[in-house]
C-alpha cells in the first residue's frame, strides 16, 4: 500500500506524550471538582476531553509546516464539538422551570477542551495557571452565588 506504521519512538514523540499526559491531569483535576460536586461529567470525562483535544492539536503539530496551516480550523473544530458534549449537561428542572442545572459543568467541559488545546501546543506554564484559575473559579463560586442567591443554594 505504500505507507506503513512507523514502531520508532522519536525525540518528539515523548514531548507530544508529556503534553497530552499534562492534558488529561489538567482535565482530571477539573473534573475532580465535578465528581465532588456530585456533577455527572467527572474525572473521565475532563480528562478524556482534553486529552482528545490535545490530540487534536498535536496532530498538525507533528505533521510540521505543512499542518499549521490547519492548526486554526482545528481549534475551531474542537471549541464547536465542545459545545455539542456540554450541551448534554445542561437541562431545566422540571419542578421549576426557571432553574437550570448544568452549566457550570458544561463550562468546565468547555474550558477543558480549551486546556486540552494549550496543553497540546506545549504551553506548559499557561496550562498550569489556567488549570489553576478553572479550580479556583469552580470551587470559590459556588460559595459566592449560595451568599448573594436567596433559594435553595447554589446552582453550580
Amino acid at each position: 500500500m505504500g505507507s506503513q506504521l512507523d514502531l520508532a519512538l522519536h525525540p518528539d514523540d515523548l514531548t507530544i506524550m508529556a503534553r497530552l499526559a499534562l492534558a488529561a491531569l489538567a482535565g482530571g483535576v477539573i473534573g475532580w471538582n465535578r465528581f465532588r460536586a456530585g456533577k455527572p461529567a467527572g474525572i473521565g470525562t475532563h480528562a478524556l476531553v482534553a486529552l482528545g483535544a490535545a490530540l487534536f492539536v498535536a496532530v498538525p503539530i507533528q505533521l510540521g509546516p505543512a499542518g499549521h496551516e490547519g492548526f486554526t480550523r482545528v481549534v475551531q473544530g474542537v471549541a464547536t464539538g465542545i459545545g455539542f458534549l456540554g450541551a448534554g449537561e445542561i437541562f431545566r428542572d422540571p419542578a421549576n422551570e426557571r432553574r437550570v442545572h448544568g452549566l457550570t459543568s458544561a463550562a468546565a467541559l468547555w474550558v477543558t477542551a480549551a486546556l486540552g488545546v494549550l496543553a497540546g501546543s506545549g504551553s506548559a506554564a499557561l496550562i498550569a495557571a489556567a488549570t489553576a484559575l478553572t479550580l479556583a473559579i469552580v470551587l470559590v463560586a459556588p460559595h459566592l452565588e449560595h451568599r448573594d442567591r436567596p433559594g435553595p443554594g447554589p446552582g453550580i
